[in-house]
């Protein structure tokens, strides 16, 4: 099994630096429950913050899909993500390939891959998008879990 030590001292290190950050943790961390909401689900993508992210995720309809590198990936993502690298060639391919009509929560790492994701998305049909304005970055510095 793999484990990654010391997450809190690399994160806070790499955030310090103004560099990327991934750690895996093989952690469970308390999440504060947030009011239900729904965000993206008017048509319209939504850009939200952890809290409110986190809440969408907990939906059990909700499909998270992570455009990061599958090198990203392997380092650490959020619990129930599939990867479909928005860099990768098949990218447009496997999006078409989705249910239209489901509900997505779209993330990367700072918040920069995920808008030309979501924009892919929209334009093969999907509208009921949340992204996660902050990335893992944000995720893990808000106390997230994050999984190998």
């Amino acid at each position: 099994m793999r484990t990654c030590g010391s997450i809190l001292v690399v994160l806070a290190a790499g955030l310090a630096i103004g560099g990327s950050v991934s750690a895996c943790a093989d952690r469970v961390t308390a999440t504060t429950a947030a009011a239900p909401m729904t965000p993206g689900a008017s048509g319209t993508p939504h850009r939200v913050e952890v809290a409110q992210f986190a809440a969408v995720i907990a939906e059990p309809s909700v499909q998270i899909i992570d455009v990061r590198t599958p090198a990203e990936f392997a380092d650490g993502h959020i619990v129930g993500a599939v990867n479909i690298p928005v860099n990768d060639p098949d990218f447009g391919r496997r999006v078409s390939e989705l249910d239209p009509a489901g509900r997505y929560a779209v993330y990367c790492r700072s918040g920069n891959r995920s808008q030309p994701a979501v924009a892919q998305m929209q334009a093969a049909g999907i509208l009921d998008i949340v992204e996660l304005e902050s990335g893992t970055n944000g995720w893990a510095a808000a106390g997230q879990p994050l999984t190998c």
